[in-house]
């Protein structure tokens, strides 16, 4: 979940850049939709437990709470779990909780533009061509 988290994360320049004062925050891109952009495929990790991620999107990665969001509620698991018949574990259930507070906790920290992302994979050829036009276009 906190790879989902860090690409669905938009970042944002330090608060008091120069950067920031002239920022528009509707110009700016979540990680995923800026490399859509620029033609990369995220390369993620394998994942060990695909029914528990897939049963987590399906319920939500989060829910709104008065000012933002907030970590699944176990009424909102218990509900999925009543209403789509899908028997799940005691520690299935904690663990979709535990998901999806280490969804948001790593989508607040992935804001900050220098994070790097919480996985280690190989620089591919098109990630280092989509650096270089970028570096290009910005030195002349």
């Amino acid at each position: 979940m906190r790879q989902l988290a860090w690409l669905h994360a938009t970042p944002k320049p330090p608060a008091g850049s120069r950067r920031a004062k002239g920022d528009r925050p509707d110009a700016r891109l979540s990680r995923i939709n800026d490399l859509k952009r620029r033609k990369i495929a995220p390369q993620l990790p394998p994942n060990p437990a695909p029914h528990l991620t897939d049963r987590l999107i399906e319920i939500g990665l989060s829910e709104a709470a008065g000012m933002g969001a907030a970590p699944l509620s176990w009424q909102t698991i218990a509900a999925w779990q009543r209403l789509t018949a899908v028997p799940i574990e005691p520690w299935e259930a904690r663990l979709l909780r535990r998901l999806s507070v280490a969804y948001l906790a790593e989508g607040r920290r992935a804001e900050n533009e220098t994070c790097p992302p919480p996985w280690r994979t190989e620089v591919t050829q098109a990630e280092r061509d989509a650096e270089e036009a970028d570096l290009m276009r910005l030195l002349g």
